[in-house]
């Protein structure tokens, strides 16, 4: 089969959720047995989003090839269940670098470098994907519609319909506001959204219409006369329960049938996506809460987006409702601890890079270990973990990480030799995919199933010093997970705790939803007994 094209943007407002909607158009198109794949066009101009505050951008999200790309290709992760690559993330920083490259090199043979066609060819290459084969290749452009900064993405889409022909789809999403003084909803922003498209030459197939009340068939009547968009291809993505109830919802509408005659497939059955309706199943019926702390320094949701579902999702695996409460690490002392985790079930401790908010976080696991709370320590969570041990158990009062103090005289948690050399900004990181070997016997390796090992995803600079691996585990902090190759630690745990494990990965980057991460999934279940129990 020739490789199909959808090409989703977005309108009127940002957020609208076109990450969301891409996602579930290819788990509908995934259900009914087509190969895809999901990929994000940012046109900010950083070479990736890993230098971004995630109050600019939310999390940063890690592909297993290390690249560090926009917190959307966790949802398409998720949804689909398909592991994305540096091929599924481009920003406009990298397609200008490569043109520039190419340039410098003499590729161009002295031609004016133009926006028009150099860039947009570049933008053309990596949207087509030849690196492997595909039934449909859908690509999200991030930023909405009559921004300066997508107007070459969206020059390169309208190239490419004329190209494409029927191999190429437009999907444009949408915002229909509610004025509660006019008791009305407003199509005119749409009517507007869908003009500015227009006139840069791209006809929208089908519109996705984000609402927070039901749109009647009248009105959608009026967006599709109005938008010169066919009526069964006017579909409305209301506010759901739950963002995972939104691919049912888009099926009931016929969304992937719609898709599927504006290419010129037949339809055929609508598939029955069983595995996901006994998710969903299962969700509406957890009825029993636990409260989970997340001890971090970003209020912000979208900060911990891919902890927060994967937390969740082992919620509902568990039949339970996870419920999360952030506690900002900043404002948490040793007199105020206590209350700020009255009646909480299990805590987790956040990632993140810096000095904010760390005292408070080594503070949170010192009364989580002496009062046997369950502990889950990602990344800087662990180190933290391991830097209160240091302290508190071995006694070295000045212990940290040189990330945080290079003077200290107990590093803990330090860089590699060969990484010190190392000056340009994120080329110490250690990102992507790492093997690791579990110690039979523990809780770790228990949670796993017996698996001995494993391939988690990184992004982290310091680690573990391996100079104090002795003391610690005479100390009672084993060392659970190993780097075959390198020897670095991956894993620490107490085993004497209920459960208190530290991960120097990210498992949280690979919990989907068929597929809710083991360690997410052993955590919560301790949690909900500690709660039975009490």
């Amino acid at each position: 089969m020739q490789t199909k094209y959808i090409f989703v943007t977005g309108g009127v407002v940002s957020s609208l959720g076109k990450g969301i909607i891409s996602a579930s158009i290819g788990k509908l198109l995934q259900a009914r047995g087509y190969k895809i794949t999901i990929q994000k066009f940012d046109p900010y101009i950083n070479i990736d989003p890993g230098t971004l505050n995630p109050y600019e951008h939310g999390e940063c999200y890690v592909t297993a090839d290390g690249m560090e790309t926009d917190l959307d290709l966790g949802h398409y992760e998720r949804f689909t269940g398909i592991e994305t690559t540096r091929h599924n993330s481009i920003t406009t920083g990298r397609i200008y670098k490569t043109v520039i490259d190419r340039e410098r090199h003499g590729d161009y043979l002295g031609k004016t470098i133009q926006v028009v066609p150099h860039i947009t060819d570049e933008i053309k290459r990596r949207m087509l994907r030849d690196d492997e084969d595909f039934d449909f290749i859908i690509t999200e452009v991030g930023g909405t519609i009559g921004d300066i900064e997508s107007a070459p993405f969206m020059e390169a889409i309208r190239q490419l319909r004329w190209q494409l022909g029927h191999d190429a789809v437009c999907v444009h999403l949408t915002y229909v506001p509610y004025l509660k003084a006019a008791d009305e909803l407003k199509t005119k922003p749409t009517q507007h959204s869908v003009k500015e498209l227009q006139s840069m030459g791209i006809q929208p197939d089908i519109l996705v219409l984000r609402t927070e009340r039901h749109l009647d068939d009248a009105m959608r009547l009026k967006v599709a006369s109005f938008c010169n968009v066919d009526l069964e291809c006017v579909v409305q993505s209301e506010d759901m329960p739950s963002i995972y109830e939104v691919p049912v919802n888009m099926q009931r509408q016929g969304l992937d049938a719609a898709i599927l005659r504006k290419i010129g497939i037949p339809v055929g059955e609508t598939p029955q996506m069983a595995p996901w309706h006994k998710f969903l199943k299962k969700q509406r019926n957890a009825t029993h809460e636990i409260n989970i702390a997340l001890i971090g320094k970003y209020d912000l949701q979208d900060a911990y987006k891919s902890i927060r579902e994967s937390l969740n999702l082992a919620g509902i695996y568990n039949d339970v409702k996870t419920r999360l409460h952030f506690v900002n690490s900043e404002y948490i002392t040793a007199e105020n601890i206590a209350s700020k985790l009255n009646g909480m079930a299990g805590v987790l401790i956040c990632p993140g890079f810096g000095q904010r908010g760390i005292e408070g976080k080594i503070t949170a696991i010192e009364y989580c270990r002496n009062n046997d709370v369950p502990t889950f320590g990602i990344c800087l969570g662990m180190q933290m973990m391991v830097i209160e041990f240091a302290r508190n158990v071995l006694g070295y009062k000045d212990a940290n990480s040189c990330e945080m103090n290079a003077n200290t005289t107990h590093p803990v948690i330090d860089l590699m030799e060969e990484q010190k050399a190392i000056k340009e900004m994120g080329g110490t990181m250690r990102l992507g995919a790492y093997d690791c070997e579990l110690r039979e016997g523990c809780k770790t390796y228990k949670a796993y199933n017996g698996k001995s090992s494993i391939k988690e995803r990184h992004r982290h600079r310091y680690e573990f010093n391996n100079h104090y691996l002795s003391e610690f585990e005479s100390a009672g902090m084993k060392c659970v997970g190993i780097n075959p190759d390198t020897k670095l630690a991956e894993i620490v745990e107490i085993p004497e705790k209920r459960w208190y494990i530290g991960t120097q990965f990210h498992p949280e980057y690979s919990s989907t939803v068929l597929h809710p991460h083991p360690l997410f999934m052993s955590f919560i279940k301790t949690c909900i007994d500690g709660t039975t129990e009490a």
